[in-house]
């Protein structure tokens, strides 16, 4: 019944810290549409933002900045996002480690945005 995952929505303390992150370090790119969340866009997939005290209906139940958990694909090597993550100042929290993903066997690193939410950045095990 589902194929797969449109957006996401992550409330943040402040849009304009969130999105220079995301934008800096994962190469994000940002729209901004009158009357509609800000949104990062990447690959296909999107993740809107609301703001803390500013978010759009309807919304979680309990909307809080850095309560977010989540796992990005990269088709880079491992090894390039994590100098990619040094050379941006990001302090990797842990990895690589080798994870379980949807498709299989993947090596993963994590860190934490400006809210503290976990970003882990996986690439998939060559077959």
């Amino acid at each position: 019944m589902i194929e797969g995952i449109d957006h996401f929505v992550l409330t943040v303390r402040s849009l304009e810290v969130s999105c220079a992150f995301y934008e800096r370090v994962l190469g994000f790119r940002r729209i901004v549409a009158p009357g509609r969340p800000t949104a990062l866009a990447f690959g296909s997939q999107k993740i809107n933002l609301h703001e803390a005290g500013h978010s759009f209906e309807p919304k979680a139940a309990a909307p809080t900045p850095g309560a977010g958990d989540f796992c990005l694909v990269t088709g880079r090597p491992i090894a390039e996002v994590e100098a990619h993550l040094q050379a941006c100042g990001v302090a990797i929290e842990l990895g690589p480690v080798t994870r379980e993903g949807a498709r299989g066997a993947m090596i993963s690193v994590y860190f934490r945005d400006p809210d503290g939410n976990l970003v882990e950045v996986s690439r998939y095990r060559e077959e």
